[in-house]
């Protein structure tokens, strides 16, 4: 249609919506027509004429003194003035992974800024005792020479970073000031619903004490800034410069802290995200404590049960945190976890995907028992493990791996591993395997994902060491009718199922 149309065709159909509304007992047929009353869910107040909006005036005159802005100064390199994002994703002033962050770097107050000169970055954050304790995200001070505090009386104070969590994005900071502090409580994240009313506050785009509302669209949000997301996603306004402020319930308690955006302008959308109040009184409990945060360690390598690697191993599809690789010497190992193993449950808490296996691991002190309950062969088993110290470069898990979803033989060429193709493909020492040599185009291995230069290691939960051992393997695999194969392999060093689905027997 012509784009001067276009107007017209929109105004129509907002006339047909409208005209919709307004007949609807007409519009609809006779069955609405013939209803004594309006449908209403179970529970919900009857319909009346007007709806009373809440009024936070009380609420925001009570806590809007412990909200902070918070200013950090950092020497600017050619490069830091060029750069959008470091390689963790929380590059000074920059939302942890994601593309459009709502702290940004601000050279002289958003003035073009010559190399080698301080900078700035704006946040906020909030006091939560009355000693002084200060709670802000990570990226909101990351890389600062000197950070400083202004309170809602204007008043400003030298900050200093006890401690901070990059894998949470969270910092804790400390004032001194020779008055009792102003501060607020933090509230049971756990008890939070979509659709009830809550508060923001922070200093966006450098105008401190803004608040603005809206409600929870959804809890428990995985957005891939870590391994540990369960964000509190809201439509409340939130900006750049919101990074650390509270989010507030009616009752005055803050059961977020806002953190990151989705937005194609770097404005809000209504979709912002917010770490959950638990979490934060976990990681800050720590921080302020020792100035680190401790977490448990199984030494494992987890992704999602695809539908083709469940049918491949017996199991349910989504039904856990599938082993693809489980470290040496780790606490994993020593307590007899093998790959292909599906983690249900940590201490009876039900697991659904590796991002649950890795919050509720790291929630177990280093040194206590965790009990699981496996899926192996089929099988259901409960493995207690020790739980060890996440060391300083690793993760509980990782993301899911490829999924597979086509027909036909499996179409792959197979090739020994050489001493010159463990060196090139960065495969483990002692690992024996199978090279994936070519990969037949439109073959089910394509669609599966394998590439050139994967190591076969295992098909179905039966390890392999040869090209021969893994041709035998896929015909075992393969006969009686089977149409599912999960393949074990070693791609860039780390290991991964990949689900493939068949039509028919066939030689690898």
């Amino acid at each position: 249609m012509d784009k001067q149309h276009r107007p017209w065709r929109r105004a129509a159909l907002a006339a047909v919506l409208l005209g919709g509304t307004s007949l609807g007992g007409l519009a609809l047929g006779t069955a609405w027509a013939d209803s004594a009353t309006p449908v209403n869910p179970p529970g919900a107040p009857a319909v009346t004429a007007a709806h009373e909006l809440p009024d936070f005036t009380k609420l925001v005159s009570q806590v809007k003194p412990a909200v902070v802005s918070i200013t950090s100064k950092m020497k600017a390199t050619p490069a830091a003035l060029e750069d959008n994002g470091d390689d963790d994703g929380q590059s000074q002033g920059r939302m942890p992974q994601l593309p459009f962050p709502f702290n940004q770097m601000i050279p002289n107050g958003g003035m073009p800024q010559q190399p080698g000169r301080a900078m700035e970055a704006r946040g906020s954050g909030f006091i939560i005792d009355a000693n002084g304790t200060i709670v802000t995200n990570n990226h909101v001070v990351k890389g600062a020479k000197s950070v400083s505090v202004t309170l809602d009386d204007g008043t400003e104070l030298p900050a200093k970073v006890i401690g901070v969590d990059p894998r949470t994005d969270i910092a804790v900071l400390k004032v001194k000031s020779d008055k009792a502090l102003p501060f607020i409580q933090l509230g049971n994240s756990r008890d939070v619903k979509p659709g009830e009313w809550v508060v923001a506050m922070g200093n966006p785009f450098g105008l401190g004490g803004t608040v603005t509302a809206g409600i929870v669209s959804a809890v428990s949000r995985d957005i891939g800034a870590g391994p540990y997301d369960q964000f509190i996603q809201v439509d409340a306004p939130i900006n750049q410069g919101n990074s650390g402020g509270p989010l507030f319930t009616q009752d005055g308690k803050v059961i977020g802290m806002n953190t990151a955006i989705i937005s194609p302008s770097g404005g809000s959308v209504g979709i912002g995200f917010a770490i959950p109040s638990n979490m934060i009184k976990t990681v800050s409990a720590q921080l302020e404590t020792t100035g680190h945060m401790t977490r448990g360690y199984l030494g494992v390598e987890a992704q999602q049960v695809t539908a083709a690697t469940a049918k491949a191993l017996k199991v349910p599809e989504n039904s856990g945190a599938l082993l693809a690789g489980v470290s040496a010497d780790s606490p994993a190992a020593k307590a007899g976890l093998q790959p292909g193993d599906v983690i249900q449950s940590v201490n009876g808490v039900k697991i659904a995907n590796p991002r649950e296996l890795a919050v509720n691991v790291a929630s177990v002190q280093p040194g206590q028992d965790a009990n699981l309950t496996i899926l192996r062969d089929g099988q259901t088993k409960d493995i207690s493990v020790k739980v060890g110290t996440m060391p300083n470069e690793q993760v509980a898990s990782n993301d899911t791996g490829p999924q597979g979803a086509s027909r036909g033989q499996l179409g792959v060429a197979l090739a020994p591993l050489s001493p010159e193709a463990r060196s090139q493909l960065d495969v483990p020492d002692g690992t024996k395997g199978a090279v994936v040599q070519r990969v037949r185009p439109g073959s089910p291995a394509e669609a599966a994902g394998l590439q050139p230069g994967d190591v076969i290691v295992g098909v179905n939960t039966e390890a392999v060491g040869s090209p021969g051992e893994a041709v035998k393997a896929l015909k075992g695999a393969m006969s009686g009718g089977n149409k599912a194969l999960a393949l074990r392999i070693i791609r860039n060093g780390q290991p991964a199922f990949v689900g493939v689905t068949l039509e028919q027997n066939s030689q690898g």
